[in-house]
């Protein structure tokens, strides 16, 4: 009886131990889902991939240089000057002399294709005509530069005196260019300055040639009227050195100068505004 107890014994524990081989690969599969798990957590990212933003194109930096009043009074004086000096030439081909100050003798032979009215009459008629424009628009100059600020930038004064003969070494010798620190160099400034002056002195002496009677006491002002005459002639030399220097500084700062006095607006500009 022991012995069969014991038998029952045995089995029993057989029985109870069979299931226990069976856990082992269960925990093996379940070491190897964890493994794989982690395996996976590392070689995936842990979210999606970041977007990259587009990179914004660069802002092209502009300065609204010239109002709209500056460029149509610009290139009325242009044309003025161009029709007034070419027919001046024209009325001065007809006594080439200041009068008894100076020797009546032929001072200057202007030859007749750079003058244009044909005859004194026809040069009369073109100036006079021409004239007006100049007159208006340079008065609407000086009051605009005058009542908006803007002359501050153009005007030339003695602080700008030690900057002209570097600016003018750059343009005309080709030396190195100084910084730019504003609208306008010292040298331009200058030019745009006495170009006003010019204007200014060839309006008044005009008045004189003109109406020589009604304003006698202008030219009493200027050293009577053969002196007028010449003082006339001075302000157009003055114009005529300026154009050749004014078209040179165009050229030398490229396009887009060029370009702004059309649509106001100059891009990249030198200076930092």
């Amino acid at each position: 009886m022991a012995d069969e107890e014991n038998n029952e014994e045995r089995n029993e524990e057989k029985e109870g131990a069979a299931p226990q081989p069976a856990a082992e690969p269960e925990l093996a599969a379940k070491a190897d889902a964890v493994g794989s798990t982690e395996a996976k957590l590392e070689t995936e990212p842990a979210g999606p991939p970041p977007v990259m933003e587009e990179e914004e194109p660069a802002l092209v930096r502009a300065a609204y240089e010239h109002p709209l009043p500056i460029r149509i009074i610009h290139w009325v004086n242009a044309i003025s000057l161009f029709v007034m000096v070419t027919s001046g030439l024209r009325i001065f081909r007809a006594f080439p002399s200041f009068g008894p100050k100076v020797p009546e003798q032929v001072l200057v032979d202007i030859p007749k294709s750079l003058t244009l009215g044909g005859w004194l009459g026809g040069a009369l008629q073109w100036h006079f005509t021409f004239m007006w424009f100049f007159a208006a628009s340079g008065v609407v100059y000086v009051a605009y530069q005058i009542f908006s600020g803007h002359f501050r930038t153009m005007l030339f004064t003695p602080r700008d005196i030690p900057g002209v003969w570097p600016m003018a070494r750059h343009y005309f010798l080709f030396g190195p260019k100084p910084p730019a620190i504003g609208q306008y160099n010292p040298l331009q400034k200058l030019a745009y300055t006495s170009t006003t002056a010019f204007g200014v002195l060839s309006l008044l002496t005009g008045i004189v040639l003109f109406k020589p009677a009604q304003f006698s006491w202008l030219a009493f002002l200027f050293g009577g009227f053969h002196l007028t005459r010449l003082w006339h002639f001075a302000a157009m030399c003055g114009f005529l050195a300026f154009i050749p220097g004014h078209l040179i500084m165009v050229v030398l700062h490229g396009w887009a100068n060029f370009y702004s006095m059309l649509s106001g607006w100059k891009r990249e500009p030198e200076y930092q505004e």
